[in-house]
Formats: structure tokens, sequence, C-alpha cells
């Protein structure tokens, strides 16, 4: 940014952790750039996006559409009023758990600001999610808090 000087950067909210490390980082060091976060952009199944998705075997898209279940799952258990973070990652990581080929890296309900792990919802949070479907890595992750986790 220093190199550059943009007025404006746009991120994808796919890496919502890398998103928010990066507008940290420009408050902090008072770079004078807005980042903007560019909503995640879904296959018509629902899979994100990724340049990864060339590397799934056939068989094995079923299991990665497993993240957007369970993110579907955690949006509606916080709809009909669950709150407790422990209920809701449990929930997803057993969607994800159901396919043998999946390997979880994790799966974390935060603070969308600070990315600090919640035990409950107190207000918006973001579940974020990291999966390997036989090697390959995806990462997932949507806004919790009783609204339809794509929009």
């Amino acid at each position: 940014f220093q190199a550059v000087k943009p007025h404006l950067a746009l991120f994808g909210e796919k890496d919502f952790q890398q998103l928010q490390v990066v507008r940290r980082m420009t408050v902090d060091l008072n770079l004078d750039v807005e980042i903007v976060g560019v909503e995640t952009v879904r296959e018509a199944d629902g899979l994100a996006m990724s340049s990864r998705n060339v590397y799934l075997a056939p068989d094995d898209r079923d299991a990665a559409l497993s993240l957007s279940r369970a993110l579907g799952r955690a949006c509606q258990m916080t709809a009909a009023g669950e709150r407790s973070a422990a209920a809701i990652v449990k929930a997803a990581r057993e969607i994800i758990e159901a396919y043998p080929q999946n390997e979880i890296e994790y799966v974390a309900l935060a603070d969308p600001e600070t990315l600090e792990e919640v035990e409950d919802i107190r207000r918006e949070a973001r579940l974020l999610l990291a999966v390997c479907v036989r090697g390959t890595r995806l990462i997932d992750n949507a806004k919790i808090m009783g609204s339809d986790p794509f929009n």
C-alpha cells in the first residue's frame, strides 16, 4: 500500500480473517486506503468459488458442499434462538465430519471485528471454516445472527 498508494482496495469476504487483518493493519498504520469487503461468490450448488475447486474429484464435490450446509445449519439454529457457540460449532462439525474424506482444520464462531472466539452469540458473529477435502484445503464463512448465511 505504501508503494502504490491506492485509495481503495477490495478483498473477498471468503477469506474473512485476511480481510479483517488488512482492515486492522490500515487503521493501526494510519494508511490512507479504504478497505472494502467483496461478497463471496458461490457456484450454483452453494460451494464458495475458488481456484482450488478444480482439484476436487467429482465424488468429493458433495463432501465439499458440507461446508455450505454447515453454515446454513448454523444460521437456522441462530434464527431459531440458539445462542451457544458450542452447540452451533458441534452441529457444523457433525455435518462436515459425516464425510470421511473431510479433515477439519478449524470450525470457530468468532467476533467479526476481533476474530476472537465467542462462547455465546450476543450480537453478530462469524462462523469460520477450514476443511481439507482429500487434501484440497477449502475455507468458507458466514455471518451468523439469524439471517441468511449467504447475504
